[in-house]
């Protein structure tokens, strides 16, 4: 699943890329299951809409929208009647397992499994494409949309260590839990842990001030160390333009089983916690 620098990456080359250009018409596949708001409002709202700007909220894409002031008609002049005002919304994606949302050229085939097509004033589209439909789309009006739990980017370290302080689950469990920071998955909380030389089955409240700050620098240097490689590309994801990340050469423990550990040469184990695949190095974690 695309985590938070993968959804880094594709937000900054859609800002890159599709800043200011106008969507003049959308068609929306079939299926059902992408859709979070009815298919005829995403069409209304995204329909004559300017990208105003796109940013991250957790794993989620926010584009910002903004419709064009409509002309006063000469009645309305007449009547001292005020023109509509903008029409300001959002755009909410998020990629689940295997979305991507990509700006393509029209030209170029429309992949199988794609479930949005929103053609751009600049010639260009952009598509939602979703071969297991875990992604979802939807609309909200501005400011609507708000995701839970903080950014790990930009927590300090004394809300960091509140938020594990009296967690009795396990660390990497509360790592991965959305209400408490928001965008870290499974691959980058096995490297940071790794990192920390923590165990990802050490009760959360059980770390030590020390440990809990080593794991939030580890945290801050993985993240930003893979949204520089352009993310992990494991599994489906890529990126605006559709080409891979490279984080995936540097993951020190994450799908390395059986693999000798970089620092000590111990075979690196994996462990299901919370039914989520968990490696670790048995000598350089505690």
């Amino acid at each position: 699943m695309p985590e938070l620098p993968e959804v880094e990456t594709v937000v900054r080359g859609l800002a890159r890329t599709v800043v200011g250009d106008t969507i003049e018409s959308v068609w929306l596949g079939s299926k059902p299951e992408p859709l979070k708001s009815p298919a005829s409002e995403i069409e209304r709202t995204l329909r004559r809409a300017r990208i105003a700007a796109v940013r991250r909220m957790g794993k989620h894409i926010v584009i910002e929208l903004d419709k064009a002031r409509a002309k006063a008609k000469p009645w309305q002049a007449r009547s001292k009647v005020s023109p509509a005002k903008n029409h300001a919304a959002q755009f909410i994606v998020h990629l689940g397992m295997t979305g991507q949302l990509l700006v393509a050229k029209p030209e170029q085939e429309v992949q199988k499994h794609t479930h949005l097509v929103a053609q751009l004033a600049s010639g260009r589209e952009l598509r939602f494409v979703d071969p297991r439909r875990f992604g979802r789309l939807a609309v909200h009006t501005r400011n609507g949309f708000q995701a839970e739990g903080v950014e790990p980017l930009d927590v300090g370290f004394e809300i960091f260590v509140s938020l594990f302080r009296k967690r009795k689950s396990p660390i990497k469990s509360a790592l991965l839990n959305q209400k408490l920071l928001r965008g870290v998955g499974n691959i980058y909380a096995d490297e940071s842990l790794f990192r920390a030389g923590v165990r990802p089955r050490r009760r959360a409240a059980s770390l030590s001030r020390g440990e809990l700050r080593r794991l939030y620098d580890a945290i801050q240097q993985v993240l930003n160390q893979a949204i520089a490689a352009g993310g992990s590309s494991v599994s489906d994801y890529v990126n605006a333009e559709g080409e891979p990340g490279f984080f995936q050469f540097e993951h020190r423990v994450y799908g390395r089983e059986g693999e000798p550990c970089i620092t000590c040469a111990t075979s690196i184990k994996r462990v299901v916690i919370a039914g989520r695949s968990s490696h670790y190095c048995p000598r350089c974690q505690k």
